[in-house]
């Protein structure tokens, strides 16, 4: 399965510590990523990670033409509400193309934590009808 990864900086601390705690799982599938999130987890896991340009750059927008592409397999986009960014449409469109395309997305640790766990027991397979 193909992974998508994304932090608000805010979040990158936590997306690293769920990467570490999640390890096991992830390394058993292809990992995306916005750029600087996608070097902070590897630095941390040793996890090899496809990293798409930093999010304000237009990693984003990357991952939303992989998304749109059906590309991505799985999205985990750990947001920070309280913050609003100024490439916010972008984010918006990584959530609106995955709730298009019936990608499932996680925007807080509890539903990323499910979806993983998810991804462990095979719950995804059938993702692969789609592709």
């Amino acid at each position: 399965m193909n992974v998508g990864l994304i932090a608000h900086d805010a979040k990158k601390k936590l997306m690293q510590n769920f990467c570490i705690a999640y390890r096991g799982i992830l390394c058993r599938h292809e990992l995306f990523a916005t750029g600087t999130t996608g070097r902070l987890i590897e630095e941390v896991t040793n996890l090899n990670v496809h990293k798409f340009l930093a999010g304000h750059l237009g990693g984003e927008q990357q991952l939303a033409a992989q998304i749109e592409n059906n590309q991505i397999d799985l999205v985990i986009f750990l947001r920070d509400p309280l913050h609003p960014k100024s490439h916010e449409p972008d984010v918006f469109k990584v959530i609106r193309l995955c709730d298009t395309h019936n990608i499932p997305l996680a925007t807080n640790l509890a539903t990323a934590e499910l979806l993983i766990k998810a991804l462990e027991r095979g719950d995804m397979e059938w993702r692969e009808a789609f592709k």
